[in-house]
């Protein structure tokens, strides 16, 4: 769920070795470049909301169908899973595309913007490819039809992964049945069991960083996300009066004042960081008026799975005091959206000169720090190594500082750099097998 402007202070990373290279592979991204663009403006201008991607879906089985790559569905509701073998015995490769737009009205004026329309809960809405998943889907489809083309040169088994609802679904409480849509469906529904993939790769379009370049980094790349949501209870009465009754609304700006004392007075910060946050606070309807009920809702981030878990715990005994100091009642809810994104050490750093080749080592940048948003990519990398990248999205011809981010309506991608995705799909396969076995032997003492 990108949703932050993302840009960097980076370093390039030095070539300090070199992998397994085919020249056929910049013949064959060169080949498919425009069909690669002419799929993403389609989908860019048909987007669907999370759980709704019927069409999406339907156009990803036609493609792979057309290219000779075994379909299977019935997973996550739209998701798709294409299977390819290689000639050449070697590893279960899986590399991972989201299909899903937003509830956002495009204003970017682009010939081929947006103009649908979708029911997002309950509610009639704009939709709009405004984080990138239709570049993800045409890049990965992209990819999938050059590998088809040479699967005789791939020593092992490609899953292609296109998954619905990275951004939550249109037709569920996201709250409540978390469960029930994106990564964690998929792998509920057993997408990623016959063949089992023993690693994943995935990639995320960025605003902010300049198109054809690539930034990654090893270990935590995005951070965690937690949904909360806290109803406090009091007793209604006369502004005039409030001794006569008890003020829900004077309890929820302690607890949301005292949260904050989680992250600067119990976090241990040197591991990592927490944020909690507050979006949404309802509660009255005049002024004069003391509530009988105040609805917060808000989100919980962090880049360290021990500082998380902390807050997760001990943040529902902090209202619960609050509360009882008020004389009020608290109802605390959480729910996880995703864990902390991270990136496996051995396969990042023996996979990155793969990377470099792509357009250069000049244009792969290693980033100082992991983005404050969070994916549900992640929970792809609790069962294998993953590699989760950034691809620029802005255009070379404007200003880095200008670009609208993610999540805005006027957020774009440069087709230009869709080869940049498909290109690094490629190189990732053929040459993950021949580090395979030091990145699973690392894996395996770790677990």
């Amino acid at each position: 769920m990108i949703s932050l402007r993302l840009f960097f202070a980076c370093t390039i990373l030095p070539l300090c070795s070199t992998l397994s290279f085919a020249d056929w592979v910049d013949d064959g991204v060169n080949a498919v470049e425009q069909h690669t663009i002419k799929l993403r403006q389609h989908i860019h201008q048909h987007p669907e909301l999370g759980n709704m991607e019927f069409k999406t879906s339907a156009l990803v089985q036609k493609e792979l169908k057309k290219y000779g790559i075994e379909v299977r569905t019935g997973y996550a509701k739209t998701g798709v899973i294409g299977i390819l073998k290689g000639a050449k015995p070697g590893p279960v490769m899986a590399l991972r595309a989201d299909m899903d737009a937003l509830p956002i009205e495009e204003k970017t004026g682009l010939s081929f913007a947006s103009k649908a329309k979708a029911i997002y809960q309950g509610k009639e809405t704009p939709v709009m490819h405004a984080c990138g998943h239709d570049a993800h889907t045409a890049m990965l489809l992209g990819a999938a039809k050059v590998l088809s083309e040479n699967k005789d040169k791939i020593a092992g088994t490609v899953v292609f992964v296109f998954q619905p609802a990275e951004e939550g679904g249109a037709d569920i409480d996201n709250f409540s049945h978390g469960d029930q849509i994106g990564s964690r469906k998929m792998i509920a529904d057993g997408a990623l069991k016959n063949p089992k993939p023993e690693v994943i790769f995935g990639m995320h379009v960025m605003a902010g960083m300049p198109s054809g370049h690539i930034f990654y980094k090893d270990g935590t790349i995005l951070n965690s996300a937690d949904h909360l949501r806290i109803q406090v209870s009091g007793k209604q009465v006369h502004g005039s009066m409030p001794w006569l009754g008890r003020d829900p609304i004077y309890a929820s700006s302690q607890m949301i004042s005292n949260m904050q004392s989680l992250i600067s007075r119990r976090a241990d910060l040197t591991k990592g960081m927490g944020a909690i946050s507050i979006g949404s606070i309802q509660g009255g309807t005049v002024g004069n008026v003391i509530p009988e009920q105040v609805n917060m809702v808000g989100t919980i981030r962090s880049n360290n799975e021990e500082v998380r878990q902390n807050i997760l715990k001990d943040l529902p005994k902090l209202i619960e005091h609050n509360a009882h100091a008020n004389d009020v009642k608290a109802k605390v809810e959480i729910a996880a959206y995703a864990p902390v994104t991270t990136n496996d050490k051995t396969l990042t750093q023996l996979i990155a000169p793969s990377l470099a080749k792509v357009h250069g080592e000049d244009k792969l940048h290693v980033l100082e720090n992991n983005a404050s948003a969070s994916e549900d990519f992640a929970y792809y990398g609790q069962l294998m190594p993953s590699l989760f990248i950034f691809i620029g999205a802005t255009p070379q011809d404007q200003e880095i500082s200008k670009a609208a981010p993610n999540h805005n309506p006027k957020f774009i991608v440069d087709d230009a750099t869709l080869k940049t995705g498909v290109e690094s799909h490629i190189r990732f396969v053929m040459d993950y097998p021949t580090i395979a076995q030091q990145v699973k032997q690392d894996w395996n003492n770790k677990s």
